[in-house]
């Protein structure tokens, strides 16, 4: 970007369609950009040659829906690490240091159907040791995995097809996830206190009247975040606590309480879907959104530090 105008500094076509793409697993000196593709190809490109990868792999039978990466761009703990979500119905985790093989595949039980895996997202990298991954799919399951103890840590149905996921903040203990669905839907989850039999506590928010593409947290303040929709609409939100975030049931159990979000600003772009939506980490209100008439808008947030 030079003096307001868009200057392209590469054209590289690819074999086949790209689905999604992820910075989260490079170092901020390598712009090395992780991709996934209708073949089910996942790819790492170096923007400073990118007419070869500098990792290639067939990653699943079908296309690679969703993709995002960790301990990356400073953020997170532990290895870096890849994500891919398919139409196969597998969810794959990729250490860009192995070649040819997934450190981790996840995988339905024998006899359960394979269902369309349409986002995922890591969290809870705090530590070394600790991390977990989020993964939505079409028919409104979400599930959150532990990939310390390789196993289930939670999971609920939305009802509708879990389109975009995103922790608050990936390099902290779990604090909030924000999961957007099909029909108009968004939800917002507490995740300081987990409830054995109803889980965390969770706020259903309604907007875009179509459906909402994607949520994105701004990095400089958590609690302010963007959804977009398929009637071409950016909102802008801001989530505020409750005064207390957990509260004891009369068996003795603690349960989440759930705090609620504000619209702060509603615009319209385009007549056509917003897919895809991303701030800038180092100019707090500048952001970049996609959207299925093809055109690329950069959006400019002003006075995000006085709400």
């Amino acid at each position: 970007m030079t003096e307001g105008d868009l200057k392209l500094l590469h054209d590289v076509e690819r074999p086949k369609a790209l689905k999604c793409g992820t910075f989260g697993a490079s170092t901020l000196e390598d712009r090395h950009l992780a991709i996934g593709d209708f073949e089910g190809k996942m790819e790492i490109i170096d923007l400073q040659s990118p007419q070869l990868p500098v990792y290639s792999v067939k990653a699943h039978n079908e296309i690679v829906n969703a993709i995002d990466g960790i301990a990356g761009l400073n953020i997170g703990k532990g290895a870096p690490e890849i994500a891919t979500g398919s139409r196969d119905g597998l969810v794959k985790v990729w250490d860009p240091r192995q070649k040819d093989r997934s450190v981790i595949t996840i995988e339905p039980k024998d006899g359960e159907q394979r269902r369309d895996c349409w986002s995922v997202a890591f969290g809870n990298s705090h530590s070394n040791d600790d991390r977990v991954l989020c993964a939505g799919f079409d028919n409104g399951d979400v599930k959150m995995f532990d990939l310390r103890s390789m196993a289930v840590k939670w999971e609920t149905n939305l009802k509708n097809g879990v389109c975009s996921l995103e922790f608050d903040r990936k390099d902290i203990l779990m604090n909030k996830l924000l999961t957007t669905t099909l029909e108009s839907k968004f939800f917002v989850y507490d995740l300081r206190t987990f409830h054995e039999e109803k889980g965390f506590a969770k706020q259903v928010n309604k907007g875009h009247k179509s459906t909402v593409w994607c949520g994105r947290h701004l990095p400089q303040n958590r609690e302010i975040f963007v959804t977009t929709g398929g009637n071409g609409s950016v909102m802008l939100w801001k989530y505020s606590y409750p005064d207390s975030r957990s509260k004891k049931l009369d068996d003795g159990s603690e349960i989440g309480v759930v705090g609620e979000s504000k619209p702060l600003q509603n615009a319209t772009l385009t007549d056509q879907p917003i897919t895809s939506f991303d701030w800038s980490p180092d100019k707090m209100g500048l952001s970049v959104c996609s959207g299925l008439d093809q055109a690329i808008r950069i959006v400019i947030v002003t006075k995000l530090n006085t709400v």
